[in-house]
C-alpha cells in the first residue's frame, strides 16, 4: 500500500494535534447542550473514534451510511441512504462528522434531510475540506485541515475500499486510480 502513496500530507502527530484542537472547540461550544455526533460511514469512522475521545463533555453517537461515489473517484451526484440513524433527533444538538467535504452535494442533502427531523441544531465537522471542488452551497462549522485538489487516502479515506487503515493522510499516485 505504501508504495502507492506519492507523498504524505499529514502525519500521525499532525492528525492528533488537529483532532485534539477540534475536540477542545467542540467541548466548549457544546457545553450544557445535548450533543449527538453522527458519523457518516465508512470514511469518518477513524476520525469519529478519535474525535469523540477528544471531547470531554457528555455526548451520544450514531452512524449513518450514505453513498454517492460507488467505486469511482468522482461523485455520481445521486445520494443513497444505505443505513439510517437509530436515534430520534428531536431535542439533540446534532454534529455531523465527516471525513472530507469535497463537492458538498452529499453533505448538503444530508444536512437538509436531518434538519427536517427536528433537532435543536445541526452543525458540520469535517476532518478535511477541499473548498475549490465545492458544487453545493455548504460551509462546515469545524474544519480539521484544508487539502489541495488531489486524491487523498488514509486515516479512514479510501480508494475502492482500500487504504483506509493507513495511519496518515497521503496523496494517492495517479497511476493507481487511472487504470
Amino acid at each position: 500500500m505504501r508504495e502507492d502513496i506519492e507523498r504524505i500530507l499529514l502525519n500521525e502527530e499532525q492528525i492528533h494535534t488537529i483532532v485534539a484542537g477540534l475536540g477542545r472547540r467542540i467541548s466548549t461550544d457544546y457545553q450544557g447542550k445535548n450533543l449527538l455526533m453522527v458519523s457518516v460511514l465508512k470514511g469518518s469512522v477513524v476520525f469519529m473514534a478519535d474525535l469523540m475521545r477528544a471531547i470531554d463533555i457528555p455526548c451520544r453517537i450514531d452512524f449513518m451510511a450514505v453513498s454517492s461515489y460507488g467505486s469511482g473517484v468522482k461523485t455520481s451526484g445521486v445520494v443513497k441512504i444505505v443505513k439510517d440513524l437509530d436515534i430520534n433527533l428531536e431535542g439533540y444538538d446534532l454534529l455531523i462528522v465527516e471525513d472530507i467535504l469535497d463537492s458538498g452535494v452529499t453533505l448538503s442533502y444530508l444536512k437538509k434531510m436531518l434538519m427536517d427531523r427536528g433537532p435543536a441544531s445541526v452543525r458540520i465537522c469535517t476532518f478535511l475540506d477541499k473548498p475549490e471542488r465545492r458544487k453545493a452551497d455548504i460551509i462546515p462549522d469545524y474544519v480539521g485541515a484544508s487539502v489541495p485538489d488531489e486524491f487523498v487516502v488514509g486515516y479512514g479515506l479510501d480508494y475502492d475500499e482500500k487504504y483506509r487503515n493507513l495511519p496518515y493522510l497521503g496523496v494517492l499516485k495517479e497511476a493507481v486510480y487511472s487504470k
